[in-house]
């Protein structure tokens, strides 16, 4: 029999009422991974409790109860499932690489919102109907453009305010992004050295890629397979079959989007440098170019797993 109860979300008033309630009982506690992170995780453990943080996603719902969804019916889900034994936990990361890990989320934030910044700065040229220089038209903001953006004239001086504005925040989040990507690495190099070097060893994969995958993938060691780590990352294909229907749905929609998103820019980068990726690459030429792409980001995948368990760097031209 259960009971539900509401409480405030702090640790020690759990135990609190645990101990007021079940003192000398054996606990076992679970809980969606989310923005509250693992400090609840670490305290059940220091009070000798199992604990558990598992994906949401995980959590077994029937036909009727997918349909509703509230704080208490998922906490009485979460119940059911613990006490019948169907959860598995989640890897918690050391504070170390949770730390960096956050760290690494801050400089993808920062790329947002350069990127946005941007747009707003070329949305007000083409408002005002100015046309950038052919020479600057490019995604890459040189010094040049810079000085050309700070020495445009407006018939009022709101409108340059405007742009004085939008250029001061695009050079502060510019040197914030500069700053947390070098920090970013010498974290990664201070305390995961022989693992980033070994990353950095395959053609494709960049400090920062290697620093992700480090920091949101943890120890790649776990992974017993390519199969798992692919499908971890959501990279492994999607099917749908029943009787004499198959129907092949692309990668699975279950995927780290981040990291994913980093393998695929890190296979076009692996495809110019690696001839063993260029020829895999232009074996697969004349097909569907996204789904070329995610074959290639697959290879790259399995050959960052193989050259972090065997702890050999990768010799560009091994042909696999």
């Amino acid at each position: 029999m259960g009971r539900t109860f509401s409480m405030s979300p702090d640790p020690k008033g759990l135990w609190e009422y645990v101990e007021r309630h079940f003192p000398g009982h054996d606990v076992s506690t679970a809980y969606e991974a989310g923005c509250c992170g693992y400090r609840a995780h670490r305290c059940f453990e220091g009070y000798g409790w199992h604990s558990l943080v598992v994906n949401p996603a995980d959590i077994f719902r029937r036909g009727k109860e997918r349909h509703t969804k509230t704080d208490r019916i998922d906490a009485q889900l979460i119940a059911r499932e613990l006490k019948d034994g169907r959860l598995e936990c989640i890897e918690v990361p050391d504070r170390c690489r949770e730390q960096l890990r956050s760290l690494f989320r801050r400089r993808n934030d920062l790329v947002k919102d350069m990127r946005q910044t941007k747009s707003y700065i070329k949305m007000q040229l083409l408002y005002y109907g100015i046309e950038v220089p052919e020479v600057y038209d490019n995604d890459h903001w040189s010094h040049g453009f810079r000085d050309w953006l700070d020495g445009l004239e407006f018939e009022y001086e709101s409108g340059k305010e405007v742009l004085r504005s939008r250029m001061r925040t695009f050079r502060f989040i510019d040197r914030e992004f500069r700053d947390v990507s070098t920090l970013l690495r010498r974290h990664t190099k201070a305390h995961y050295k022989r693992d980033y070097m070994l990353l950095r060893s395959i053609p494709g994969i960049g400090p920062i890629v290697a620093s992700g995958i480090l920091s949101e993938l943890g120890n790649l060691r776990r992974f017993n397979n390519i199969k798992q780590l692919a499908g971890y990352v959501g990279l492994a294909p999607g099917i749908y079959q029943s009787g004499d229907t198959v129907r092949h749905t692309g990668v699975s929609m279950r995927a780290h989007r981040l990291i994913r998103s980093y393998f695929i820019e890190a296979s076009w980068q692996a495809i110019r440098t690696d001839p063993v990726m260029q020829g895999y690459y232009r074996k697969h030429q004349g097909k569907n170019v996204k789904s070329v792409i995610v074959k290639v980001a697959r290879k790259l995948l399995s050959r960052t797993l193989a050259v972090i368990k065997t702890g050999v760097p990768y010799e560009i031209g091994v042909v696999e």
